[in-house]
């Protein structure tokens, strides 16, 4: 993880705009909020899932960018005072903090933008209908009816009382479905044939859960120091997540029920998933 990290912060280095001009404030910002730190475990996942279709690594490291880009636009505005109200992202100080709240939405907007940019170059993949396909999916993933739906059953979580499946249904959408893009996405590039993707996908959906899970237990027993964020707003605010619903125990026995199902998943890429195999156990034990 720590190599694909590298790699794919040297490309967005040269992917991100170099602030300039008048309008280089927003630029600035922009940059600011992706290099703040961070795992890239989404790039890493597109990475490794174009590895199983030996895809070149060019192509792959431009999607890794740009779904980097689009999950940190997630974040920068998620932290907005209008949102979770955070002044503390990955150890430092939150983009509208740093900044102001108007150019923090528009570094998000940036970013978001940038992203399908990357996406629709010929420099990604020489089919036109390959990179539609990936525009299409990330817009699909990142839209109403994903993450942005997620973040909408969110913010009313604390009005509602949410059952079992209907928390899930959030998870699924607000984090799930950038990693499910994630895990298709070298499939996409792979031109990879129904079956290869459904495995991916389910891997990507039981990985996706036991991922927020193991975020959701950060936030109750971990700290700030080493989450590099806020913890213990879920349960002030009053928000859903299988752990408040659960309890930690059973929410931590879910969670590796879920990452050993997601293994299970791989079973058709034989040993060459086995750094993906490893990815939801590193998880269950993470405390950033």
């Amino acid at each position: 993880m720590a190599a694909a990290a590298a790699q794919v912060e040297a490309v967005l280095d040269d992917l991100l705009p170099k602030p300039s001009g008048l309008h280089a404030r927003a630029q600035e910002a922009m940059r600011y909020a992706v290099f703040a730190g961070g795992k890239r475990l989404r790039p890493f996942l597109v990475l490794e899932s174009a590895a199983l279709f030996g895809t070149p690594s060019t192509g792959a490291l431009r999607v890794a960018a740009a779904i980097e880009a689009l999950h940190t636009y997630s974040l920068v505005h998620d932290d907005l005072p209008a949102m979770d109200d955070d002044d503390l992202r990955r150890g430092k100080p939150t983009v509208h903090r740093q900044f102001d709240e108007a150019t923090a939405i528009l570094a998000g907007d940036g970013l978001l933008t940038l992203a399908f940019e990357l996406l629709a170059d010929p420099a990604t993949h020489p089919s036109g209908e390959v990179r539609a396909e990936l525009v299409a999916s990330l817009a699909r993933a990142a839209g109403s009816d994903g993450m942005i739906g997620g973040q909408m059953i969110d913010i009313e979580a604390p009005t509602r009382r949410l059952d079992i499946d209907q928390i899930i249904e959030l998870q699924a959408k607000k984090t799930g479905a950038l990693f499910e893009f994630s895990c298709l996405a070298g499939a996409i590039l792979g031109q990879a044939s129904r079956g290869e993707r459904a495995a991916l996908f389910a891997f990507a959906r039981d990985f996706g859960l036991a991922f927020q899970i193991s975020d959701d237990l950060i936030d109750v027993e971990g700290s700030a120091e080493l989450a590099g964020k806020q913890v213990g707003k879920d349960a002030a605010q009053g928000k859903a997540t299988l752990v408040s619903h659960w309890g930690v125990e059973p929410a931590r026995n879910e969670a590796a029920r879920l990452a050993a199902r997601a293994c299970e998943a791989l079973a058709p890429f034989g040993e060459g998933a086995e750094r993906l195999r490893t990815l939801p156990f590193y998880l269950l034990d993470r405390r950033t």
